[in-house]
């Protein structure tokens, strides 16, 4: 604590090293404050990338559905049929037989909100929920077999895996972004810090000459740099923390991305961006000081 303590208060005649204003520290403010702000995205995007992992996985593990084609005249037969055998098998917790609207609204997106069902030949579909130990897929389709010719069991399994792959390599993607955020935000503010040595070179040289070191002078760079970072890093984290604020939430029906957000105590993890851009800002600018450092002797 001492150390980070005497990092921020700083020496007041070092800091006179490092230019207070230019072309340099409003490149270091504007750069960290973009870089916050879309890493602030990215985290959001990662974290609901992974929530929609889980639910995915979580929803399609235990429900399955049962798909009767029939003639008109047998429908509700083998439905009825179809329900008996559902509600005797071990491991099911529920099944029911879908409504003319339910299943309007499965097919709403493909076919518009005025889709006429019941003059279609869409097969009746029923809904199963399954317990924590499941039921014996094998077993149960050929007892539908026996009672309903025509129903067929999906346990979803064709559809769960490439979905939950799909939210996975988006959490990826959005971890790699974060990634590469943190290293574009490293080159900038190396530019910006080699700028800033070479711009004071002439001052840096007399400093040595009156005995100055190498780590007093970086240090000031380094402090300078560092403090520029986390204060646009936090304007930049705010603003993206606020756009989020105003997302549609996941309730509203408009889309995929109505879950992009923090929920709970996620809301606290945009706090880390700032430090991990302050950090980022010290080893790059403490590498580069040192390097131009060491050409200039």
């Amino acid at each position: 604590m001492r150390k980070i303590r005497d990092f921020l208060s700083g020496d007041a005649s070092a800091d006179r090293v490092v230019p207070p204003s230019g072309q340099t520290a409003h490149l270091t403010l504007f750069a960290s404050a973009v870089m916050a702000f879309l890493a602030v995205f990215a985290l959001a995007l990662s974290l609901a990338a992974g929530r929609l992992a889980d639910k995915w996985s979580d929803e399609l593990a235990r429900a399955s559905t049962v798909r009767i084609s029939a003639p008109e005249d047998q429908m509700q037969a083998q439905t009825q049929a179809a329900l008996r055998v559902l509600e005797t098998t071990e491991g099911i917790a529920s099944a029911r037989a879908l409504t003319a609207q339910e299943q309007q609204a499965l097919l709403a997106p493909w076919f518009g909100q005025n889709v006429p069902v019941e003059a279609l030949p869409v097969p009746q579909l029923i809904e199963v929920i399954e317990t924590d130990a499941g039921y014996d897929g094998a077993g149960l389709r050929l007892r539908l077999s026996a009672e309903a010719p025509g129903a067929v069991l999906d346990d979803h399994t064709r559809w769960r895996r490439p979905l939950v792959q799909a939210a996975e390599r988006l959490r990826l993607l959005a971890v790699m972004s974060i990634l590469l955020i943190s290293g574009a935000m490293a080159a900038i503010i190396t530019l910006a810090a080699n700028a800033a040595l070479a711009s004071n070179a002439q001052v840096i040289g007399v400093l040595r000459l009156v005995g100055a070191e190498d780590r007093y002078i970086a240090n000031a760079f380094v402090r300078r740099f560092t403090l520029r970072s986390l204060a646009g890093a936090l304007v930049g984290m705010g603003v993206g923390a606020i756009a989020i604020l105003f997302l549609p939430s996941a309730a509203t029906e408009i889309g995929f991305l109505t879950g992009l957000g923090f929920a709970g105590a996620e809301w606290f993890l945009p706090l880390v961006v700032p430090l991990v851009g302050a950090a980022v800002a010290y080893l790059a600018t403490r590498r580069a000081s040192l390097r131009v450092l060491g050409a200039l002797t």
